[in-house]
């Protein structure tokens, strides 16, 4: 098993149980019990678990996202053939605004060097952005939240509201036809809902995990999704109930 899944298997499992010992989660991931202690370290380090003798306890609530730094360790090279197909849909000259996010970070990197405005809704877009020789970088106000670094606040929301964009590229925490666009954090879905109401088009980027959760704060119902970009794995019922209610759905 890589580390990445490693990762995440022991979150999940560590989050739905509680607590679990270093023997069990040996077990459950076939790693020897030294690999899981340094696996315990790292998540801690990340602020996922609590460690203590012999085992861990979670710090994750149910329903809460995992910390930035995890899921970016999370199936890269699917996150970024969704990002390339998501770009080729963005034609030179466009202006975009980019939510944040991990697959999102993925978009600012597959978009350096094109002839493009881009305001990044994140200090991760931003840095990656930043230099990029034929690109015009519009930066919004707003406060940082930690970890995640996606701008949130009033002056991120004015930022959006004063401008007009071809093309906004949003993220999410859940997607599915019946509940449309939904993120784990408020202050998040208020400025999802701002880069929406900014944009001529909007292309949602999700992997096919995203379809089976649905989180707390309502961004927008699926009919404001002009195209998604997703995986081959995502499922049927779910793209296909996206298609019928006008989506474009691209998978990779």
């Amino acid at each position: 098993m890589a580390s990445a899944e490693r990762l995440r298997l022991i979150t999940e499992a560590v989050r739905e149980a509680g607590q679990l010992s270093v023997a069990e989660l040996a077990g459950l991931t076939g790693a020897s019990e030294m690999t899981i202690r340094r696996d315990l370290e790292v998540l801690a380090n990340q602020g996922v678990l609590e460690r203590y003798r012999g085992g861990a306890s979670s710090l994750l609530l149910r329903g809460e996202e995992p910390p930035f730094g995890l899921r970016e360790l999370e199936r890269p090279h699917t996150k970024r053939r969704i990002a390339s197909e998501a770009a080729s849909l963005i034609a030179d000259g466009e202006s975009v605004v980019l939510d944040s996010g991990t697959t999102c970070l993925e978009v600012a990197r597959a978009l350096v060097g094109r002839r493009l405005t881009v305001m990044p809704l994140s200090l991760h877009a931003a840095n990656a952005l930043t230099g990029a020789p034929r690109l015009r970088l519009l930066l919004p106000g707003g406060e940082p939240r930690p970890g995640e670094l996606a701008l949130t606040g009033p002056l991120t929301e004015a930022s959006l509201a004063a401008l007009r964009f071809d093309t906004a590229v949003i993220g999410c925490c859940g997607l599915n036809a019946a509940d449309g666009l939904t993120a784990y954090d408020l202050a998040d879905a208020a400025v999802k809902r701002a880069a929406i109401a900014s944009a001529r088009r909007v292309v949602a980027v999700a992997d096919a995990a995203k379809f089976s959760r649905t989180a707390l704060a309502s961004v927008a119902p699926a009919s404001a999704l002009d195209a998604v970009v997703t995986e081959e794995g995502a499922p049927e019922d779910e793209t296909g109930a996206l298609a019928a209610a006008g989506v474009a759905v691209r998978k990779v």
